[in-house]
C-alpha cells in the first residue's frame, strides 16, 4: 500500500506537526541530533540519516508523497550565500540525476559551499520512486533564491505526467504571524497543482463577489496574547548563551527591571516576569509571574521586535507580523524594545530577548511543543522551521483533509 509520507531534510518537524495536526503522520529524515530529538519527543518518526547517503529502495512501492526543506544555510540572506555561486553545479546535479546518473561527487568537489548540492539530493528520490509511479505528489520550500531549481525540477516532474506549479508565498498570507517568504514547489499527479487560496492580507478584504475576503494578517501580540488580561508578555530571563558568555542584561540589572517597573516603563503590555536568576551555564531559566502596572505612566511603550543590533536590522511592532525569523551563530540575536507612546515615560524599559517559546509560537508551533538541546540549538531549530501553519495550508488538499482555523493554536 502506498501511504508513506516521507520528509527529507526534515528538521524539527514543521511538516511533521501540520501532517499530525491534519491527521496524518509522515516518515523525517533528519541528520542534526538535536532536531531528531525534537521530533522524537513530540512523537514523529524520524530516521536520523545523512539524506545524501540514505538509499531510496526503503521506500520504493510505498510512497505517496515526498517533502522536501533542503538546509538553506547555503543560500540563506543570513549567510555568505555560496549557493548563489554553485548554482550552475546544482542545475547540472539535478540534470543529471534525473537521468539516473550520479555525478554528485566530482561536483561537489566543485563547490564553494559542500551544503549546496543538498537542493539536487530530492530529484535522487525522485527518480527512484518514479520508475514505480511514486510518488503521487511532492512538496519541497526553500528560500527565494532557489525558486530557478525548483522551475527546473518542475520542468522534469512535467514530462513525468506531473501536474506543476512554482513560486514565492508569503507565510502572513497564511495566517502565519511573520512575513516569512519561501520558494515553493507544488506537483501531483492526479490534481492540477495550484498553491492554496491565501487567507490573509496586509489590510485585510471584504467579502465580494470575487471572493469569501481575507483576513488582516496576524499581528506578533495577537499571535502571542499580548493585549489579553489572561496572555502572556515578554520573558525577562537572565542567564548567557550557549555554553556561556556574557549576561544578556548588564551587571546591576535586576535592580534596573525593578526600578523600570515601577516607574511604569513595563506598560503595554507589562512583564510576565522579573530574572529570578542568573546563570553562565546557558541552562534554561527559572523565572517567576511577576507584573505589577504602575498609575504614574498614563501609557505605555510600544514594543517591537528587533532581529539584530545592526544598522539595517529589521524592526517591527507588535502591532504587525514579525520579519523572518533566523538565528545565526548567537543563541538569540532577536529582542524585544520599546518606542515610548508618551513623555510621561522617563524610563526607558532594558531590551529583552525574545524566548525560544515565543519564537516558536511566531513560527505558528505551539507553546507546549517540545524544543530540546541547549538554547542555541533550540532557536537553531525554530529559524530553520517550516512554519506548520504555512505547511498544513499545502499539504491538506493532497491529503483530502479541511484545514479548520481552530488547528493552529498559537498563544497558549
Amino acid at each position: 500500500m502506498k501511504d508513506l509520507i516521507v520528509d527529507l531534510f526534515a528538521g524539527p518537524g514543521g511538516w511533521g506537526h501540520a501532517l499530525n495536526v491534519l491527521g496524518v503522520r509522515d516518515v523525517g529524515l533528519e541528520w542534526d541530533e538535536w532536531a531528531c530529538k525534537t521530533r522524537a519527543a513530540a512523537g514523529q518518526t524520524t530516521i536520523r540519516a545523512d539524506v545524501a547517503l540514505y538509499p531510496v529502495r526503503p521506500f520504493v512501492g510505498r510512497t505517496r508523497g515526498l517533502i522536501a526543506s533542503p538546509p538553506c544555510q547555503a543560500w540563506s540572506m543570513a549567510g555568505k550565500r555560496l549557493g548563489l555561486v554553485d548554482q550552475p553545479l546544482v542545475h547540472q546535479a539535478v540534470a543529471d540525476l534525473a537521468v539516473g546518473r550520479d555525478t554528485r561527487p566530482q561536483l561537489l568537489a566543485a563547490c564553494q559551499d559542500p551544503r549546496s548540492l543538498l537542493a539536487a539530493e530530492p530529484m535522487r528520490y525522485l527518480h527512484a520512486l518514479h520508475t514505480v509511479g511514486e510518488p503521487e505528489w511532492v512538496l519541497m520550500e526553500e528560500v527565494p533564491d532557489v525558486a530557478p531549481l525548483w522551475k527546473q525540477y518542475a520542468a522534469v516532474l512535467r514530462t513525468w505526467g506531473f501536474s506543476t506549479w512554482s513560486g514565492i508565498l508569503n507565510a502572513a498570507d497564511y495566517g502565519v504571524p511573520q512575513t516569512r517568504r519561501r520558494a515553493i514547489l507544488i506537483a501531483s499527479r492526479t490534481r492540477r497543482a495550484a498553491p492554496p487560496e491565501p487567507t490573509h492580507a496586509k489590510l485585510g478584504e471584504q467579502e465580494s463577489l470575487f471572493g469569501p475576503g481575507r483576513q488582516r494578517w496576524v499581528s506578533m501580540a495577537e499571535a502571542l496574547g499580548w493585549g489579553r488580561t489572561d496572555g502572556p508578555v515578554p520573558t525577562v530571563c537572565a542567564g548567557g548563551g550557549p555554553g556561556g558568555g556574557p549576561e544578556p542584561f548588564p551587571s546591576g540589572s535586576r535592580k534596573t527591571l525593578s526600578d523600570a517597573r515601577d516607574r511604569g516603563a513595563w506598560q503595554s503590555p507589562p512583564p510576565r516576569t522579573a530574572p529570578s536568576r542568573s546563570s553562565k551555564t546557558g541552562s534554561p531559566c527559572r523565572c517567576r509571574e511577576e507584573a505589577r502596572p504602575s498609575p504614574r505612566c498614563t501609557a505605555g511603550p510600544d514594543w517591537v521586535l528587533r532581529s539584530n543590533s545592526q544598522a539595517n536590522a529589521a524592526v517591527r511592532p507588535v502591532t504587525e507580523p514579525a520579519a523572518t525569523l533566523f538565528f545565526g551563530n548567537r543563541a538569540n540575536e532577536y529582542i524585544w524594545t520599546t518606542r515610548s507612546t508618551t513623555a510621561l515615560c522617563s524610563a526607558a524599559a532594558p531590551a529583552i530577548r525574545i524566548t525560544a517559546e515565543e519564537a516558536g509560537i511566531l513560527q505558528t508551533f505551539p507553546a507546549s511543543y517540545p524544543w530540546q538541546g541547549t538554547k542555541g540549538q533550540r532557536f537553531s531549530q525554530i529559524g530553520n522551521a517550516v512554519p506548520p501553519l504555512l505547511a498544513g495550508h499545502l499539504i491538506a488538499p493532497h491529503v483530502e483533509r479541511t484545514l479548520n482555523r481552530d488547528d493552529f493554536v498559537l498563544a497558549a
